[in-house]
């Protein structure tokens, strides 16, 4: 119950109380309407978009443009969906630095949807996919013909990393590796960062594009169902920095500048997420 509350009578407490409620229950109507319409979602396009693209005598190169658009434009109505029904809100600063190819995207990680909201601010969209995806037939077509890049361990995952950003794709990463506990999103802070996203930079001597995502209220996280809707309707803020080039000066090994950076990006989000002032 908001604080303001608390300085009204007591027939306008419950009546703005009645009101919080339904509010909040409209959210939770309308969150579920959104992973319903999202399951239909995956199975339109798994059954019907991603075969027709599949028949088309065209270089695999060329369909797997088309399928990243695809799955760019789905999530981007989606996002407008979202917000029109009341589930979430959210603003994006920076827009324009996400409008190149070819960037190493990294952001942290506080909600479910947030490879939803940047998949729909990018164009030519890649990330890394669990192997389980792989296994699943509705998803097998739409992450094969879109050429994301499957999970797996050893120098190859960092390999096809590199890869994709040289060939123009934008390949969207969290550090974080998992959403950020509860905890640490009331302390602003990241989860610790794994070194993946560094030696990908390190080693393909690849510029990061940061992306600092901060909400209102802690929705869809790890801890959270999505019937747990907060009290108020969520906001989310995303905030794109400049990019950060890793140095990898004189002999330094690869393994001492990704350690090196890795401690870098954990500094770097733990002390934006602190800032109240965004950047315009």
């Amino acid at each position: 119950m908001p604080e303001r509350l608390l300085s009204m009578t007591a027939p306008a407490r419950v009546e703005e109380g009645r009101r919080f409620s339904l509010e909040r229950y409209w959210r939770i109507a309308a969150t579920g309407f959104c992973f319903i319409l999202f399951g239909l979602y995956g199975v339109l396009i798994s059954c019907l978009v991603f075969p027709l693209l599949w028949l088309l005598v065209w270089p695999r190169s060329r369909r797997q443009r088309w399928a990243r658009d695809v799955v760019h434009w789905a999530l981007r109505f989606f996002c407008y969906v979202m917000t029109t029904v009341g589930a979430i809100s959210y603003e994006v600063h920076g827009r324009e630095k996400l409008q190149r190819r070819g960037l190493l995207v990294i952001a942290n990680h506080p909600s479910l949807i947030d490879v939803v909201l940047l998949m729909s601010l990018l164009r030519q969209p890649d990330c890394v996919v669990k192997a389980a995806a792989w296994r699943n037939p509705f998803m097998l077509g739409p992450v094969s013909l879109c050429g994301f890049i499957r999970n797996q361990d050893g120098p190859q995952l960092i390999d096809d990393c590199i890869a994709s950003v040289r060939r123009g794709s934008n390949l969207i990463i969290f550090p974080e590796g998992t959403r950020t506990r509860i905890e640490g999103l009331l302390q602003r802070r990241v989860n610790p960062l794994q070194r993946g996203v560094a030696n990908i930079a390190v080693r393909g001597q690849l510029p990061v594009t940061p992306v600092v995502i901060t909400v209102t209220e802690p929705m869809l996280t790890k801890q959270q169902s999505w019937y747990q809707a907060p009290l108020r309707r969520p906001h989310f803020v995303l905030t794109v920095y400049d990019d950060l080039t890793p140095t990898c000066a004189g002999n330094t090994p690869p393994a001492v500048a990704s350690r090196a950076l890795t401690e870098a990006l954990s500094d770097f989000f733990n002390q934006e997420l602190k800032k109240d002032v965004r950047p315009d």
